[in-house]
């Protein structure tokens, strides 16, 4: 019988993760996660989101911990405010691709400056892109002063019409599904959540075997499989299911509380 690693660090995806289908964190994962803080656990928020949510929820939670933001492109200490690591999208590549989307009308957003930025009037995608963390400009030229973090394209169409016209360009496309909407984020080459995650690790020198990741989409998958224990949400894309060694229930059925309770209380 294999021994299970003690967890020194639980490192959460956040859509269809810790959060449920309606953005809420249930309260047996709250308290999942508070018990193991108790028992001497760090836990770290690894997502695909700018930093103001993660930001909260961490505050909410009372993790001490950074956040890895922008699938790993931008790592923040958000006690501190500040900045850890950034690998920002070329200034070159950034502004091609968006001037490419300007003049296809492609709906597009880029992050920059820890806001996202679109343009007015882009279309049904992005319309609801409201509140203080979002803003709109009439070209993307006017925040391009600045190297963006990363950039979003929504859409099927956007997603075929961007890979075919970029396929050279090296930058790393993530494609991702939410029910019918498709995303493709890009982001610089070498910003990973897996990769953003060894260098937190290696900050705190916390052993990969000592790690447990939880996630449920494509982006998560190499982060998952680079971790001691790699779980997979039981609402996962089933490539991710297939590769690796644990899968817990659905993100509305308390996967992350089930999953921290099998592996991070048990063993504390």
């Amino acid at each position: 019988m294999s021994v299970v690693p003690k967890v020194s660090l639980i490192a959460l995806d956040l859509d269809g993760t810790l959060l449920d289908a309606n953005d809420r964190i249930s309260a047996r994962n709250t308290a999942a996660i508070r018990h193991a803080l108790d028992g001497g656990t760090r836990v770290a928020l690894v997502t695909g989101r700018g930093v103001s949510e993660p930001a909260r929820i961490a505050r909410d939670l009372g993790l001490d911990m950074p956040v890895i933001c922008c699938h790993g492109a931008l790592t923040k200490d958000v006690r501190g405010n500040r900045t850890l690591a950034h690998m920002p999208l070329g200034r070159d590549h950034a502004t091609a691709l968006l001037s490419f989307a300007e003049r296809k009308r492609l709906p597009a957003v880029i992050y920059t400056d820890e806001t996202f930025v679109h343009i007015t009037g882009s279309g049904e995608f992005v319309e609801e892109m409201i509140g203080t963390s979002y803003r709109s400009v009439k070209s993307f030229a006017d925040v391009l002063q600045e190297e963006p973090t990363f950039i979003r394209f929504f859409g099927a169409e956007a997603l075929e019409t961007v890979r075919r016209e970029f396929d050279g360009m090296p930058v790393h496309f993530r494609h991702e599904s939410w029910g019918e909407m498709q995303e493709l984020a890009i982001t610089h080459a070498d910003a990973s959540k897996r990769n953003a995650l060894l260098r937190l690790c290696a900050d705190f020198q916390i052993p990969r075997e000592n790690v447990m990741a939880i996630g449920d989409s494509r982006n998560d998958l190499p982060m998952l499989l680079w971790a001691g224990i790699g779980v997979a949400m039981g609402n996962a894309h089933d490539e991710v299911r297939r590769a690796v060694n644990h899968v817990t229930a659905r993100h509305d059925e308390d996967g992350v509380a089930l999953a921290i309770e099998r592996f991070a209380i048990r063993a504390a």
